[in-house]
């Protein structure tokens, strides 16, 4: 092959491969911002043909008016709905919200596992939800997972860790890992820095991670050192302490000499 020829074509592979990486994040994100306004707007869409229909003329018959409408109403009734809870009197009618909706055989199952599922996303910093790692899929493989809870076992009072292990790339998808608890290595990573890995298949993270556990210090047999007298100085030589014996048991005279 042409020497130039090939030249141009390692450019050219870079320069896109370059200009993928670079647009690559804008363009996910511009797929998620258009989903979300998308379910805002379809949302909203009910409302804007109601007010349509009470006010009618050609000024909401624009699509993009209507779309716009509807994002701005869905916002400003979500925004009125977390006000109203957030009181006395909405936390108490929405407890009685849920309990009417515990009553529903499918909608109970679903409305609560979302419920739980938003609730530990939420979670702040400081709970016990943390990052760490786990021996997956087999032993000496580590796995990123997100320590969900602690629980017990019944048989062995053993204390046990569930550990949610999402899969990269996709972490909608995800395993469950219930193991003990001296089977998790901890870690100082974020859930941020923690999703961006799984996002990016590791190409994306910290340059050091705690991969291994720190080890526990070693026991010695060597007897203890006193502490230096008073008024000695730090380097003061002392002698280690001696172990004391107890004294062997004499035999008792008429034991040595029997009859």
């Amino acid at each position: 092959m042409n020497p130039v020829l090939a030249r141009t074509l390692r450019s050219l592979q870079h320069n896109i491969l370059a200009g993928i990486i670079t647009i690559g994040p804008l363009f996910v994100t511009y797929l998620v911002f258009s989903f979300l306004l998308g379910v805002l707007a379809k949302a909203g869409l009910p409302a804007v043909w109601l007010l349509a229909a009470i006010f009618p003329g050609d000024w909401l018959s624009q699509p993009w008016l209507q779309s716009l409408l509807a994002v701005v109403l869905t916002l400003v009734l979500l925004y009125v709905v977390g006000r109203v809870t957030s009181q006395v009197v909405g936390r108490q009618a929405f407890k009685l919200f849920e309990t009417a909706l515990d009553r529903l055989p499918v909608v109970a199952k679903i409305y609560s596992s979302v419920r739980q599922l938003l609730d530990s996303m939420m979670v702040k910093k400081e709970s016990s939800q943390r990052v760490v790692l786990i021996d997956f899929p087999v032993e000496g493989q580590k796995s990123i997972g997100f320590l969900t809870r602690t629980l017990t076992d019944e048989t062995t009072g053993e204390l046990l860790a569930a550990v949610l292990v999402p899969q990269a790339i996709n972490p909608t998808s995800a395993f469950l890992q219930i193991l003990p608890i001296d089977r998790v290595t901890e870690t100082d990573l974020t859930m941020e820095q923690a999703m961006s890995m799984i996002m990016t298949g590791g190409a994306v993270g910290p340059d050091n991670i705690r991969f291994t556990k720190p080890a526990l210090p070693a026991v010695t047999n060597e007897p203890p050192t006193a502490a230096p007298p008073i008024g000695c100085p730090a380097n003061f030589p002392i002698p280690p302490v001696q172990e004391i014996h107890p004294p062997s048991p004499v035999p008792h005279p008429r034991a040595r000499f029997p009859r």
